[in-house]
């Protein structure tokens, strides 16, 4: 496959009747022109990082921040966007809340507002990790051997 809007129309195509509403998504959100996903621990059913407060204002000011900059979407000057999620738990429950940005898997602590702002400047607009508030970087690997490549019924 040569792109990743042809291998997400084929995995549509693939699901047959029904799957209009997957594909309205597909092309709504830009899935298939991500370039970085950002996670963030918040909204915690049981908080331990950090208080669910705190949790939800740095998730509020990731989406906000990320809209004005105009990174969600895709633009004609801009083809590829950066997509958020809202973890519920990410698993390190300390120094939060936690943030990794994917596929370069760079894991930062105590994500907040100002931390976030010096994230998206510095990485993702800037390609320069915030190394004073990363714990772990562990990349993607660009081949992932034994994953299936195709759909199968």
């Amino acid at each position: 496959m040569s792109s990743s809007s042809e291998s997400a129309m084929i995995v549509a195509s693939e699901l047959g009747s029904g799957a209009e509403p997957l594909v309205k998504a597909v092309q709504t959100l830009g899935l298939d022109k991500i370039q970085r996903h950002i996670f963030i621990c918040a909204d915690q059913t049981k908080p331990l990082c950090c208080s669910k407060e705190k949790s939800l204002e740095a998730w509020n000011y990731l989406k906000k921040r990320l809209a004005e900059l105009k990174l969600d979407q895709p633009t004609p000057t801009q083809p590829g966007c950066t997509f958020r999620t809202k973890a519920n738990c990410l698993r390190v429950c300390t120094q939060g809340p936690i943030l990794v940005v994917y596929p370069d898997g760079v894991w930062y602590h105590s994500a907040t507002p100002t931390v976030i702002e010096r994230i998206l400047q510095e990485h993702i607009l800037g390609s320069q990790v915030v190394k004073e508030y990363v714990f772990l970087t562990h990349p993607l690997p660009d081949c992932f051997s034994g994953v299936p490549t195709e759909v199968k019924d």
